[in-house]
């Protein structure tokens, strides 16, 4: 997990300013798809400089849809492994997605990343202790769980920092 000392994390980004701190590199892949993938470098692995987080794609056949696969993996990942400090109350994205204690955002919305990496700083900020962090984002528990299990390396995470501090697994 790395703590980055910037305002924005770097899930919220917009994806320039993201790439902008990237390193990409273009790769092939071999496997099934013919001669055309084994000699063309259609795959993309970005590299966030700043946290060292990595993601990569290379299932799609062009250079372009690869990039922008690769993009949402590494926001969605740097919104797992990268905690920011949080500000006094949520958002106004957070507040916006969670209203009436429900939280509405799709997995496959251009903003969930940037709302995950929200709640995944707010279990951080208390010590992963779901129901004060639900508390503090205007959600319930059960809210906060299901916005996690839409990505399971967010569930995975908050339940392996639970099990180190001795705390019991959330369903």
């Amino acid at each position: 997990m790395v703590l980055m000392a910037e305002k924005v994390h770097p899930s919220r980004l917009d994806v320039d300013l993201l790439r902008a701190d990237c390193s990409m590199r273009r790769v092939r892949r071999s496997g099934p798809g013919g001669q055309r993938r084994n000699k063309v470098e259609t795959g993309v692995r970005l590299r966030h400089g700043p946290s060292g987080v990595e993601a990569e794609a290379s299932e799609r056949r062009s250079g372009a849809e690869n990039l922008k696969l690769a993009t949402r993996r590494l926001r969605l990942t740097l919104a797992v492994e990268v905690r920011a400090k949080l500000g006094r109350h949520p958002t106004a994205l957070w507040r916006e997605r969670c209203q009436g204690g429900q939280i509405s955002i799709s997995s496959q919305h251009e903003q969930f990343p940037a709302v995950l990496s929200e709640a995944m700083d707010a279990l951080e900020a208390h010590d992963w202790d779901a129901k004060v962090s639900s508390r503090w984002l205007g959600c319930s528990m059960t809210q906060l769980v299901k916005l996690l299990r839409r990505w399971s390396p967010a569930l995975q995470q908050l339940h392996d920092q639970r099990r180190k501090r001795g705390l019991a697994r959330l369903r």
